[in-house]
């Protein structure tokens, strides 16, 4: 296991790592989300020893790593940048790290050979980076990492530079490949709430500089346990709705008066946050939105909108084109919707009684 414990970092009045305490289990996928600037990278950077944090502690399996040098921790980085070396063909760039180590150059390249076969790249290994794809080059990057069989692997944001549909086949090929490698600690980066949740056997949210909430993904997703949870985890955002509690009746901030057991729960009276998922909005009610955006991804559309002063947004199973400054009616579904106490944290669920 791979444990962080109370690890801080800053510079100047700008924490980078805040009091960060996590860990990572051998044979799981664990994905860092949070947006650009929440800490993912340095967290990278400290564990690969490339960041010094000013306190805190990292170990694996006990074995405490802050004297060790980079070059001395068991560890394979990939970054978002196409890090290949030009002049070695694609065979010598993947076994470049064993013959650094002194492996026989024949088993060196025995085990480029099939790292290169397992990325899809085995009819390309007399191939120069130059001569390859984008994506190709990636997977260069992605073999030679693998190739040196280290405990602990980190891969920071590697196909945010590539498109859409050469992204979506690399992530499966890389989950296979990774999930196969039973020993080995996995931690992938990422500002983006499906590929998190869908990639990772646990994910870790952070903000700030701070691991906010860990967990397995679907726990993670249905539970966030707190509003700013609820921002990162959320993709559409979630709609966040000041809610008075009040005779029997929710008081939607400038949007909506409701029956009290229109949210399932019972809750007593005082000021709420209402989570709101972009599904659980809908076209035809009673709310009358301006559309402000409408944004067409594949066969979705999420439209963004305001209502009363209140920015909403929603999202559509379907290619809808709203056109912007048009006025459409809403209603809302709370059958799945996240309560927020004063503090900003998650009221769990309870039935109404009766």
């Amino acid at each position: 296991m791979l444990e962080l414990s109370n690890l801080t970092l800053a510079e100047g009045r700008v924490a980078h790592l805040d009091d960060v305490t996590v860990s990572f289990r051998k044979g799981r996928l664990t994905t860092l989300l949070g947006r650009t600037g929440a800490g993912k990278t340095t967290l990278m950077r400290a564990i690969a020893g490339l960041a010094e944090p000013d306190r805190g502690r990292i170990a694996l399996d006990g074995k405490d790593w802050s004297r060790l040098a980079p070059w001395q921790r068991p560890v394979a980085m990939v970054t978002q940048q196409f890090i290949n070396y030009p002049h070695l063909s694609v065979l010598d760039n993947v076994a470049f790290p064993l013959v650094r180590r002194k492996v026989p150059q024949d088993k060196a390249h025995e085990a480029a050979r099939d790292m290169l076969g397992r990325v899809g790249l085995g009819t390309m290994i007399d191939r120069r980076p130059s001569q390859l794809s984008g994506g190709q080059q990636q997977r260069v990057a992605i073999a030679r990492a693998l190739v040196k069989k280290a405990p602990v692997v980190l891969l920071d944001e590697p196909f945010v530079n590539l498109d859409y549909k050469l992204r979506e086949g690399l992530r499966e090929e890389l989950v296979d490949l990774l999930k196969a490698e039973r020993e080995t600690i996995v931690i992938y980066a990422s500002t983006d709430p499906r590929e998190a949740l869908q990639m990772g056997d646990d994910v870790i949210l952070m903000a700030e500089g701070r691991a906010i909430q860990s967990g397995e993904p679907q726990n993670v997703y249905a539970r966030p346990g707190t509003t700013r949870a609820a921002e990162v985890v959320s993709d559409p955002p979630i709609n966040l709705i000041g809610m008075e509690v009040s005779g029997g009746q929710l008081r939607l901030d400038r949007l909506a008066d409701l029956p009290a057991h229109a949210l399932g729960r019972d809750l007593p009276a005082g000021r709420y946050t209402l989570g709101l998922r972009a599904h659980s909005i809908r076209q035809g009610g009673d709310l009358s939105a301006r559309v402000s955006l409408t944004e067409v991804s594949g066969s979705e559309t999420v439209t963004h909108l305001q209502a009363a002063g209140q920015a909403l947004v929603m999202l559509e199973r379907t290619v809808t084109n709203h056109a912007l400054g048009t006025t459409i009616t809403l209603s809302l579904d709370l059958g799945e919707a996240l309560v927020f106490g004063a503090q900003g944290r998650l009221i769990e669920k309870e039935p109404v009684h009766g």
